[in-house]
């Protein structure tokens, strides 16, 4: 137990590994921030700073750390109001061959490369197996299509 007491700053070493080891399965940069604040206690440990001194050392770094450093990080890494087009919101607006008959509560159209379930936007003329349609949205597994009008050329 004496040599624990003379190497403190292994204990607080490990407490810095099993902080990142949690932060690697929450990926939330919280428990980072906590073991930085642990890694700064080893360093106060390893300078010969008492237990008191330690902790306070490792408050204040992980406070600042989280309150300066992770509002950063998080701008930098989680992106999340950028729509960046894939998955079912990249096919929106994107036109499609119907395969068959398209109403406003059924149809089948062949949508990049994939037959999809589809429906028209809004009630009107039934679609017929060739017509082209623009894609308005996808709800669920369903995309809701509106004619393209026909090209006219001048």
């Amino acid at each position: 137990m004496e040599w624990l007491t003379d190497n403190f700053w292994l204990a607080w070493l490990g407490v810095a590994i099993v902080l990142a080891a949690i932060e690697a399965a929450t990926v939330d940069f919280v428990f980072i921030m906590f073991a930085g604040g642990a890694l700064a206690g080893a360093v106060a440990a390893a300078l010969g700073a008492s237990f008191p001194v330690q902790v306070v050392v490792a408050v204040a770094a992980s406070l600042l750390l989280l309150f300066l450093i992770r509002p950063m990080l998080k701008r930098q890494f989680i992106d999340g109001e950028v729509d960046h087009q894939i998955g079912a919101s990249g096919l929106v607006g994107r036109e499609a061959r119907v395969l068959q008959a398209v109403t406003d509560t059924d149809g089948r159209i062949k949508l990049a490369g994939e037959t999809w379930s589809a429906r028209l936007a809004t009630g009107g003329v039934t679609l017929g197996p060739g017509e082209e349609v623009r894609v308005i949205a996808i709800q669920g597994a369903t995309a809701i299509v509106a004619p393209v009008p026909p090209h006219t050329t001048p």
